[in-house]
């Protein structure tokens, strides 16, 4: 879109969404994906840690971060542990050439809400930006049908669970996880910052020894049948 008509488009988008890679191209094959979920959403480039806490601390709202993990500056997950605490409001969306099972929880658990190996199909990327946008969370599909066999065959299962295990605020959150809510959402309704909300989170996922939401919701269940809720 160009001239009057594009300008149009971001004043009625409002978003404003950052890609932080160091490649160019990819940054241009994202931007094209970006305009197609939400078309007329400013979008802002990157290519370091660096730049992308010069432009979370200055350009106001943000609304989405797709964040390259080998970026310099980076160093892997550390720098997404960096960003998720300064800056909890901003959903993050990992975008790498990491496809494996640990890389992925790992961010997860770290506070992304969403993680894309730069394998995935356009239209998956699409849908994945449109779903945080929303609040929700994306992960993919070969991490979920590993947490459903694990559910379903009791592989691996976490530690001793019971509601002592707990604190009651951790229970309340574990809950509205269970109710597919975002962090967000958690934290409008409980009365809680962003960032509050993500820390008890990642102390669910401490005490529970699970590195998902999906494993929280399966072991919630197995927890309300153990104490006899419906």
């Amino acid at each position: 879109m160009t001239g009057t008509a594009g300008e149009k488009a971001k004043e009625q988008s409002g978003l404003r969404i950052v890609i932080a890679d160091d490649h160019a191209l990819v940054r241009g094959g994202l931007a094209l994906l970006i305009d197609m979920a939400s078309p007329g959403a400013e979008v802002l480039h990157a290519n370091s840690l660096g730049q992308v806490t010069d432009i979370l601390s200055q350009k106001g709202a943000i609304n989405l971060l797709l964040l390259d993990l080998m970026m310099p500056g980076m160093e892997g997950e550390a720098g997404l542990k960096t960003i998720c605490s300064s800056w909890p409001d901003v959903p993050v969306i990992i975008v790498s050439v990491k496809e494996d099972i640990h890389s992925i929880r790992q961010c997860l658990a770290a506070g992304a809400m969403g993680y894309l190996p730069k394998t995935s199909r356009s239209n998956i990327i699409v849908s994945a930006i449109r779903l945080v946008l929303e609040g929700g969370i994306y992960i993919p599909p070969h991490v979920l049908q590993l947490d459903k066999s694990q559910s379903d065959h009791n592989l691996n299962p976490p530690g001793s669970v019971s509601e002592n295990a707990l604190t009651r605020r951790q229970l309340q959150v574990l809950e509205l996880i269970e109710s597919g809510k975002s962090n967000k959402a958690i934290a409008g309704e409980l009365g809680l910052s962003t960032g509050t909300v993500k820390m008890h989170v990642s102390g669910i996922f401490k005490k529970l020894n699970i590195a998902s939401r999906t494993e929280a919701v399966a072991v919630y269940s197995r927890l309300k049948k153990s104490i006899g809720q419906p």
